[in-house]
């Protein structure tokens, strides 16, 4: 699986940049990262157990904590730093980004829910 080669941060349009060793280069959100954090508050435990984040549009990363050399934990400043995003993950998230975001989506819509554009 690629490995990333750079990591950036831009605070002030709240995207995650990570460029990987095979060339490929994703731009993430915060509010993706978030909404789709690998942690168990929001994944759940078990299949269908995981939890649909709302309001985090104007979400942003306060600090990246690297997690050996396999991953990195995202500290939000709505105070969630539990998620551990190993490399592989974050790939995958940036190969399917539309489709999982379209997910959320829709899932917010089925929820009643409608999401405000960020500030």
């Amino acid at each position: 699986m690629p490995i990333p080669t750079e990591i950036h941060l831009h605070q002030k349009s709240r995207v995650l940049e990570i460029s990987f060793d095979d060339g490929e280069k994703f731009n993430y959100t915060c509010e993706f990262l978030r909404v789709n954090s690998p942690s168990a508050e929001v994944q759940g435990h078990g299949p269908g157990q995981g939890v649909l984040q709302i309001g985090k549009e104007n979400v942003n990363i306060e600090k990246i904590e690297p997690v050996g050399h396999y991953a990195v934990c995202l500290h939000f400043d709505d105070g969630h730093d539990t998620g551990i995003y190993a490399w592989d993950n974050l790939y995958k998230m940036g190969v399917h980004y539309d489709e999982i975001w379209s997910d959320y989506l829709k899932q917010l819509e089925a929820a009643g829910h409608k999401r405000r554009e960020p500030t």
